[in-house]
């Protein structure tokens, strides 16, 4: 989420998110990370998976949480940035595209 375009700062922010392909192009995945930071446009997270990379499509639930209704914290997203960061794991920042909440 560094770069041209975004207008809104991050702030560190430790919450589960569930990431899941909305690609059909791309093998199905569904997991659940926690951020390492967040605005309103978008989140950022570190992952091992391989899978994502820049402009992929994803439906993201933030903040998630298994117990919870969370249908209203669901949103269309696309990978913004994938940052390799060693040790095989990947920086992966998602900007928020609409919401899937029809109230909002």
């Amino acid at each position: 989420m560094e770069g041209k375009g975004r207008k809104r700062r991050r702030v560190k922010m430790s919450r589960p998110v569930r990431i899941r392909s909305s690609d059909f192009r791309v093998d199905h995945f569904d997991e659940v990370r926690v951020t390492q930071s967040a605005s309103p446009d978008g989140l950022y997270f570190t992952t091992l998976r391989i899978t994502y990379y820049k402009g992929l499509r994803v439906f993201v639930t933030f903040p998630y949480s298994p117990t919870l209704d969370t249908r209203h914290c669901e949103y269309v997203g696309e990978v913004a940035a994938v940052d390799v960061l060693g040790d095989h794991r990947r920086g992966i920042a998602i900007r928020f595209l609409m919401t899937l909440n029809p109230a909002a």
